[in-house]
């Protein structure tokens, strides 16, 4: 199994400076209404507006940007349910380097409209038929392609640290930081650039309940795993924590707790509603920890990251009447 020093906070300063002009500067959001019901200072951190819509687009092009010219010009391959494939779409427009992204056939329809939107060949497949890694792997070997895989893999990891890094930099001190979990690459920089930075801030990582092989493992201490969980938050539908990201995610993170998929539909409409921002679900686990009571701490600075916001608009109705 990998060290934990396999990515560091030099990584993630590297990450920052190769991101510098190309990715947003996202805003730091704050609300009385949040800060008087949860008795604390807290700051959403809002990915949700960064470019491709999530906090993807900083590991994806950090990673891309490190390539060979060769590997450049053959192109890249990854598999993803969609923020992280609109995000290699994105960055491989930029830096001129063919993509194409493995995604489910059930990927919300603007995931896959947006995708294509950015010139990246889509391959669709059965989530319930297919393994998303083996094919990509086939794919990347018959083709002569690099295979960036969402979240296992170092510069994707350093990249996303930079949220947490830009966070630090303008709010300053924190005592907790909320990170939502999928594969534990975003979890895993944030975690590495807090503790660099402000060694007694808690880093907390929130997972959806049906999705909860992340938290089973961190408490375990052995790699769990789930398939195909039926959650509505679709970026944390993984199966496990990586081989690099699992032992990040052991040493660096102080607890690992779980939502609702109930929790994260009343999150989003609070934060639609009282914030004016949209969120998806997936998007919103940081914050449900909080405002649904899961995590307290009363009295503190507390961080949270909004991760994404690219929302099925057709689907939102039914999700908050269900959740009202």
């Amino acid at each position: 199994m990998p060290q934990p020093n396999s990515v560091t906070i030099n990584d993630v300063q590297a990450a920052q400076k190769c991101l510098f002009g190309v990715a947003h500067h996202t805003p730091v959001l704050t609300s009385r209404i949040v800060n008087d019901r949860t008795n604390s200072q807290v700051f959403f951190k809002c990915e949700n507006f960064q470019r491709t819509g999530a906090f993807k687009f900083r590991g994806a092009y950090n990673a891309l940007a490190q390539l060979t010219s060769s590997e450049k010009q053959r192109g890249v391959i990854t598999f993803s349910s969609g923020n992280h494939g609109q995000a290699i779409a994105l960055a491989g427009k930029l830096l001129n380097i063919p993509t194409t992204i493995v995604m489910p056939n059930d990927a919300p329809a603007v995931k896959q409209a947006a995708t294509q939107s950015y010139g990246a060949e889509i391959i669709l497949y059965n989530r319930e038929e297919s393994n998303r890694e083996k094919l990509a792997q086939t794919l990347a070997s018959d083709r002569g392609l690099t295979l960036i895989p969402p979240y296992d893999h170092p510069h994707i990891i350093a990249g996303q640290g930079t949220a947490a890094l830009e966070l630090i930099q303008e709010v300053g001190q924190l005592d907790l930081l909320l990170v939502c979990c999928g594969g534990g690459g975003l979890i895993s920089g944030c975690a590495i650039a807090t503790k660099a930075l402000l060694p007694d801030c808690q880093v907390i990582g929130v997972e959806p309940e049906l999705g909860d092989d992340a938290t089973r493992s961190f408490h375990s201490k052995t790699l769990q795993t789930v398939n195909n969980p039926n959650t509505i938050a679709d970026g944390a539908r993984t199966p496990s924590l990586g081989k690099i990201t699992f032992p990040l995610v052991l040493h660096y993170v102080d607890d690992m707790v779980t939502v609702s998929d109930s929790a994260i539909v009343r999150t989003m409409f609070f934060l639609w509603s009282r914030l004016k921002i949209v969120v998806e679900p997936t998007g919103v686990l940081a914050a449900a920890a909080l405002l649904e009571g899961v995590v307290t701490r009363p009295n503190a600075k507390i961080g949270v990251i909004i991760s994404g916001g690219n929302v099925d608009l057709a689907q939102v109705g039914k999700l908050f009447a269900q959740g009202e």
